[in-house]
């Protein structure tokens, strides 16, 4: 199966939409091959504001509608408890509520952008996935994490080459509590570390210690820079660490 041949046995589709590289293209091909999709993107406290902006470029770019749904996931205690299977309860409630709202539009299936390269093994989100019956049209089609950059570079998308981002939730150490405090600060931080020019990394949190991770091509900027990091992070966390254990692929 392709995903031409995908859309034309599932004309009428709802997509989890994360304005991510990988549904955006999925976004993007439903549109191509001329089927009537809505994309659904969650807002909460796990999602960074240059997602919700970026998600709206691709649906313009693509003329495709999107609706915007709010969800506090921090009043589930199974989410902010940050057990190690967090993600299913926070991807459970969230396709939920998707699920919800599509139903309401008259959309019945409903579809996310879970690639051929994702390991589902390694990821407590994909059991909550299989539970509500969402399908993954790009990992049916067997198109890769590589593949799908290639085919979004073709199309013209500008998430094409955008760095794999994992919601904010994940800077958490697991097992210790999730605030909105915690997440508005990492945030902030990691605007920061956006606007030195650094576009791939982390600023995760150790209780309230900031341990900065980047990749080692940008480790000049980071010492170029760090009185002002130093300086920028000293209000809002206890010590700034900087991990020098990071290898390619690990952020």
């Amino acid at each position: 199966m392709n995903l031409e041949e995908f859309f034309k046995t599932y004309p009428k589709t709802a997509l989890g939409f994360s304005g991510g590289v990988d549904s955006a293209y999925l976004l993007y091909a439903a549109c191509q091959y001329g089927a009537d999709v809505k994309a659904y993107y969650v807002k909460s406290q796990f999602q960074p504001a240059f997602e919700l902006e970026d998600a709206k470029r691709i649906a313009e770019y693509c003329h495709a509608k999107m609706e915007v749904l709010k969800v506090n996931v921090l009043e589930d205690d199974n989410v902010s408890s940050n057990p190690s299977n967090r993600c299913y309860y926070c991807k459970k409630r969230i396709f939920s509520t998707i699920s919800s709202c599509a139903l309401r539009d008259g959309y019945t299936v409903l579809i996310d952008g879970t690639n051929a390269s994702d390991d589902v093994n390694d990821r407590p989100g994909m059991k909550a996935l299989q539970e509500l019956q969402v399908l993954s049209p790009l990992r049916m089609c067997g198109i890769t994490k590589r593949e799908v950059r290639l085919l979004s570079r073709s199309a013209g998308l500008f998430t094409w080459n955008k760095p794999a981002y994992a919601c904010l939730a994940t800077r958490v150490r697991s097992g210790q509590i999730i605030t909105e405090e915690k997440l508005n600060k990492i945030e902030k931080a990691e605007d920061y570390i956006a606007s030195l020019g650094v576009s791939d990394f982390r600023v995760r949190l150790d209780e309230n210690r900031a341990v900065l991770q980047v990749r080692c091509d940008d480790l000049g900027i980071v010492m170029e820079n760090r009185e002002k990091i130093l300086k920028e992070f000293k209000g809002m966390f206890d010590s700034v660490v900087l991990d020098l254990e990071v290898r390619h692929g690990s952020l």
